[in-house]
C-alpha cells in the first residue's frame, strides 16, 4: 500500500483522498461547502447510515439480478434437456 502511494506521488497523480480537509473543502462549490457547514453531528450520523442503507441496497440488488438470472437460466436449460430426451425418446420409440 506504501508503495502505491509512492508511485503516485512520484508520478505526479493528485491524490485528492490525501488532501488536507482545508484544501479538500476549497475544491468543492461554494453551494456544496454552504451545505456542509451547515450540518449537525445528527445529520452527518443521517448521511451515514444513508450510505450505509444505500450500499446494502445495490448489494441485495446484485444478489436479487444474479439469483433472477440463475433461475431464468435453471428454467430454461431443464426445458431445452427435457425437449431433448422426448426426441431421444421419439427415436427410440417411434409411433408415440
Amino acid at each position: 500500500m506504501v508503495r502505491l502511494e509512492a508511485l503516485k506521488q512520484s508520478r505526479g497523480i493528485a491524490m485528492k483522498d490525501q488532501a488536507q480537509p482545508v484544501n479538500a473543502m476549497a475544491e468543492l462549490p461554494p453551494e456544496t461547502r454552504e451545505f456542509l457547514a451547515r450540518l449537525r453531528k445528527e445529520d452527518l450520523e443521517t448521511l451515514e447510515d444513508g450510505v450505509r442503507l444505500v450500499n446494502a441496497i445495490r448489494t441485495v440488488g446484485t444478489l436479487f439480478k444474479w439469483l433472477i438470472v440463475g433461475v431464468l437460466g435453471f428454467v430454461v436449460g431443464t426445458v431445452l434437456l427435457w425437449e431433448s430426451l422426448m426426441k431421444i425418446w421419439g427415436w427410440i420409440r417411434p409411433g408415440l
